[in-house]
């Protein structure tokens, strides 16, 4: 006997989208403390490589950075489908340039890899947005 498909609503996937692009957010940044180099600039009070001080601006920014997507779980969920669809839409393609700039210059792979991955979740967020359920308008 075949095994029943029920189709996701539009709003859990990007939700759980949003979710795996976080976990990967976080292991990656996990995994930079295994780096010499990282714990060094760390340890100097510099981000690795950027030579950007780690101060209260840095980590205040980099908590809105992470609040962004964390805050987008919560908009795939509740709002309604216009402004979520636009969300969606914006914070997917900003992050995907952001972490494209992120990867010019780096070398090491588990950076590279991660990297990739969370362009392509945020690429399925971009196209499940992007292709959002319309409805039939009523008529009289």
């Amino acid at each position: 006997m075949p095994l029943h498909d029920a189709k996701v609503d539009v709003k859990v996937v990007l939700s759980g989208l949003w979710i795996s692009t976080l976990f990967v957010f976080a292991y990656v940044d996990i995994f930079g403390f295994w780096r010499a180099e990282v714990i060094k600039g760390a340890l100097a009070e510099k981000v690795s490589g950027a030579g950007f001080a780690i101060n209260q601006s840095f980590l205040a920014l980099t908590t809105v950075y992470i609040l962004i997507p964390s805050l987008l779980l919560v908009v795939s969920l509740l709002a309604p489908p216009k402004l979520n669809r636009r969300a969606n839409l914006i914070a997917a393609v900003v992050y995907i340039a952001t972490i494209a700039a992120s990867m010019v210059g780096e070398t090491w792979v588990y950076y590279l890899l991660g990297s990739g991955v969370e362009i392509v979740l945020l690429l399925a967020i971009v196209r499940t947005a992007w292709r959002w359920p319309r409805t039939k308008a009523a008529h009289p």
